[in-house]
């Protein structure tokens, strides 16, 4: 079996091809949208996104060798996500599936993190800490479906440090050489400071932290590298505290960390040091596939396909809000 996914949430539009044998990957493609200054402009990102998805979509078919025909069934992110940007992935999928009558199936982009991660890390039952631009969730499987035991109560973890690393002048772009510039800096950084720790109960709250750090920064009283390491050490630790009682609430052994934060070092250690405790494991999604992809789509479209989740193409809607944990998994048990 083989199916094609789209992805085009936010800043990637990718196309990944996948089979249901190993090796599973046949193709990975990506076009990704990197704004002069500032953040993401949806309609700009979706505009790229449409000049770029004829060329994308044809380098993986190419890159995997086989023709349209060969495809067995189109995955496509119908959200969550930034609205311009999931319907340009969602136009271009169901006229892919009406024009060469192949069946659609709808994937939550959230849930594809999630897969990639167990199938490249060879988790089974973990505790899951998704920590991404638009998401940060503790997540364990039950009954059917990912629940969720803790999340952000306003903005991300990923768009914690973008947002500081561009008003402080570090950004973009927000990654060099693998690392992250918040991280980079964090690094030279030595001096705890003064900063909000806001957890309350499962939950954790970013934006009081982000608020206060910003006033250190325009204060002028404080290394750039202090306010970074301390930004990021409260952050991480916020993040790991709660990730800690779920792994004591469930009784699980395995931690997976999965999204575009995850590949931060610092991050990592934080979380083996914790899962030392419990004498648990900790697996990292490769960084490659910690952030935004086709593969992720086309893989969780596959486990999808195969127990007979499908839609009409008149039914394939975009949905910026769409829940990880709305989702039923009947792949999973």
């Amino acid at each position: 079996m083989i199916i094609l996914g789209i992805e085009s949430t936010a800043h990637t539009f990718g196309v990944g091809i996948v089979r249901d044998k190993d090796p599973f990957i046949l193709a990975d493609v990506r076009a990704n949208y990197v704004p002069k200054e500032g953040g993401i402009h949806p309609r700009e990102a979706s505009r790229f996104f449409a000049t770029k998805a004829h060329e994308v979509i044809k380098q993986a078919l190419e890159q995997a060798r086989i023709s349209i025909n060969d495809i067995d069934a189109i995955a496509v992110a119908l959200g969550p996500g930034l609205g311009p940007c999931l319907r340009v992935g969602a136009t271009i999928a169901r006229a892919l599936a009406s024009f060469f009558n192949k069946p659609l199936v709808p994937v939550n982009h959230s849930v594809a993190h999630v897969e990639i991660g167990l199938k490249l890390t060879g988790a089974r039952d973990p505790v899951i800490v998704y920590l991404a631009g638009g998401n940060t969730m503790i997540i364990a499987f039950n009954d059917k479906r990912y629940r969720v035991f803790g999340e952000t109560l306003d903005i991300a973890l990923g768009n914690l440090i973008d947002v500081f690393a561009r008003e402080v002048g570090l950004a973009p772009p927000y990654v060099r050489k693998g690392v992250h510039v918040v991280d980079e800096c964090a690094d030279k950084g030595s001096k705890l400071l003064d900063l909000p720790y806001i957890v309350k109960g499962q939950d954790v709250s970013f934006s009081g932290l982000l608020t206060a750090a910003l006033k250190h920064y325009k204060t002028g009283k404080y290394r750039l590298e202090d306010i970074c390491y301390t930004l990021r050490e409260i952050a991480y630790s916020m993040v790991v505290e709660v990730s800690e009682r779920a792994l004591a609430h469930t009784s699980k052994n395995e931690v997976l960390l999965v999204g575009g934060v995850a590949a931060s070092r610092r991050l990592q250690e934080k979380f083996k040091l914790m899962a030392k405790i419990y004498d648990a494991s900790v697996h990292v999604v490769p960084p490659r596939y910690a952030v935004d992809n086709g593969v992720m789509i086309a893989w969780t479209g596959l486990l999808a396909y195969k127990h007979g989740v499908v839609i009409p193409v008149e039914k394939a809607v975009v949905r910026q809000r769409w829940r990880l944990d709305e989702v039923e998994i009947p792949w999973r048990s």
